[in-house]
């Protein structure tokens, strides 16, 4: 039988049943369409974590430090006191494939000017920090060295304190106070966002870490440093030479575990988009689940339609068909739904995924992978579940298949 005749057949079948093929095909389509929203935002998730990664400059290395024990239980990395400003300094000084250096160290305090406040994040870091997390100035200008070796009190502030604080006027020349203590403001930077971690990253002060040490947190020790290195393909070799020259400046033993963590740029977003990798596959497997229900549908509804034209079978056996022919028309008949149920649920999908951007404002990617691979699991759903109705209508009794009421 010639296939183009088999194809009309298969629409006109369809045709004479058109909202009972419509309700078998929704599962295929709502399946298709879920896998295509959530992989989207799963990979919208991933792109939005990859670039806060490249935010925090480039060609970065961070050093944290160790966990410290307490009654014999480990609180966990970064709890030690194991990292110094002088760390920083070897590092910088002494590692060729190391541009600049930036201990630093954070409190949360509250800010006054004139009747306002506002509690924000203070860091102290080196004069090296903005060219480290590649973060222009609007206005202004960064601290010098010789600022942050005498400690002077002076400070860099994001745009959320302008905006709070200042009220949208320009603060350069301005003081405010942290517990008292007076801070000149010397730069404005620039926008920059929500952060990986979720926090708005223009929540910000930034003073010379010395003053944040003697001065703010009252702390002695750095709770990260950053690191530039000149190039990418310097960043192994230079994160191998800081564990070294660590290892020999706290005076570890052969035998003793680091008391710090060395990691890379490529390390931490390959760690940061683990996370959504894994969440954006559950997501679509359970989104999958509805494609089988659908396919499961689809079986029933041939099987259902192989009853009710059994007659139709016997005849079109008496006069010449073969049970290949039967076999083909119904199996194209079955894929034939789940291919229209595949395209509508592409365009249900990118509907979905661009209303979900607009209305939740998250980030979003439609993935071409995706689609392709929808589509084609829903064209094998048309098949695989198709078969067994197909092969059951060609396996007929013409005899039988006549005597049918």
């Amino acid at each position: 039988m010639n296939f183009l005749i088999i194809l009309r057949i298969a629409a006109r079948a369809i045709r004479r049943n058109l909202l009972r093929s419509l309700l078998t095909t929704l599962g295929i389509i709502i399946g298709v369409a879920a896998v295509i929203t959530m992989v989207s935002l799963g990979e919208g998730a991933r792109a939005e974590v990859e670039a806060q990664v490249n935010r925090l400059g480039e060609n970065v290395v961070l050093v944290f430090p160790g966990s410290r024990q307490l009654g014999g239980v480990s609180v966990g990395g970064g709890s030690a006191n194991t990292l110094t400003s002088q760390d920083a300094t070897a590092i910088r000084d002494e590692i060729p494939e190391v541009i600049a250096a930036s201990p630093e160290v954070r409190s949360q305090r509250q800010v006054i000017y004139g009747n306002r406040n506002w509690r924000t994040r203070i860091y102290g870091q080196s004069e090296d920090y903005l060219q480290i997390r590649q973060w222009p100035l609007e206005s202004g200008r960064m601290f010098t060295a010789e600022e942050l070796a005498r400690a002077e009190q002076v400070a860099v502030v994001g745009q959320t304190i302008v905006e709070e604080l200042f009220e949208g006027s320009n603060p350069i020349g301005e003081t405010i106070r942290v517990r008292g203590l007076p801070l000149t403001v010397i730069g404005i930077l620039e926008r920059r966002g929500m952060s990986l971690m979720g926090s708005v990253q223009d929540d910000i002060i930034i003073v010379p870490y010395t003053t944040g040490f003697q001065k703010i947190s009252g702390r002695s020790h750095a709770m990260v440093i950053n690191v530039q290195v000149f190039s990418a393909e310097s960043m192994e070799i230079a994160q191998l030479k800081i564990a070294d020259l660590l290892r020999e400046r706290h005076r570890l033993g052969p035998d003793q575990e680091d008391d710090f963590t060395v990691q890379t740029q490529e390390e931490i977003a390959a760690t940061a988009t683990a996370t959504s990798r894994v969440m954006t596959l559950l997501l679509a497997s359970i989104a999958g689940v509805s494609m089988l229900v659908g396919g499961i549908g689809i079986m029933n509804i041939m099987l259902v339609s192989v009853t009710e034209r059994t007659r139709e079978i016997g005849i079109r056996m008496a006069i010449g068909a073969h049970g290949k022919d039967i076999l083909l028309q119904f199996l194209v008949e079955s894929v034939f739904l789940s291919v229209i149920g595949g395209l509508a649920g592409i365009a249900l999908g990118a509907v979905a995924t661009h209303f979900v951007a607009s209305v939740g404002d998250f980030p979003v990617q439609l993935s071409q992978i995706a689609i392709i691979a929808a589509f084609s699991i829903s064209a094998a759903i048309g098949i695989t579940f198709g078969f067994f109705p197909a092969w059951k209508a060609s396996r007929l009794d013409p005899i039988n298949a006549l005597r049918h009421e």
